[in-house]
């Protein structure tokens, strides 16, 4: 019976350093992996900051100035003013949502009739 025990126990030993020695390889290569997912995302910010950085040389005001006058002829651009610019009280703001029929909970009676809910006549 002892012996039996003493079997059991090796093989479950085994076992267990078995999972283990697969959960380690596992662990590593997950890790490598997020060092070179980690990678990628910072080279993606690079080249974000890249292109913002490019964004902003190309929409300087003076540029712009000086292509619409090159331009003019061409694409009858006006130059650019302050006054060319609106305000942002003038954008129309979105209509409230309509609530859907059926939703209604507190309706109110409605009539053409001028004396109240109870027959009398009105003041």
């Amino acid at each position: 019976m002892k012996g039996l025990l003493y079997v059991l126990s090796a093989i479950a030993v085994i076992a267990l350093g078995f999972w283990a020695y697969q959960e380690n390889y596992r662990t590593q290569t997950t890790i490598r992996e997020v060092g070179q997912l980690n990678a990628r995302i910072g080279a993606a910010h690079e080249r974000l900051n890249v292109l913002k950085a490019e964004w902003a040389y190309l929409n300087r005001p003076e540029r712009l100035r000086e292509l619409a006058d090159l331009n003019f002829d061409r694409l009858g651009l006006l130059p650019m003013t302050p006054e060319s610019f609106g305000h942002a009280a003038d954008i129309p703001l979105p209509l409230p949502p309509i609530p859907e029929l059926g939703i209604i909970t507190d309706p109110v009676e409605v009539s053409s009739d001028l004396r109240g809910p109870n027959g009398e006549e009105p003041l």
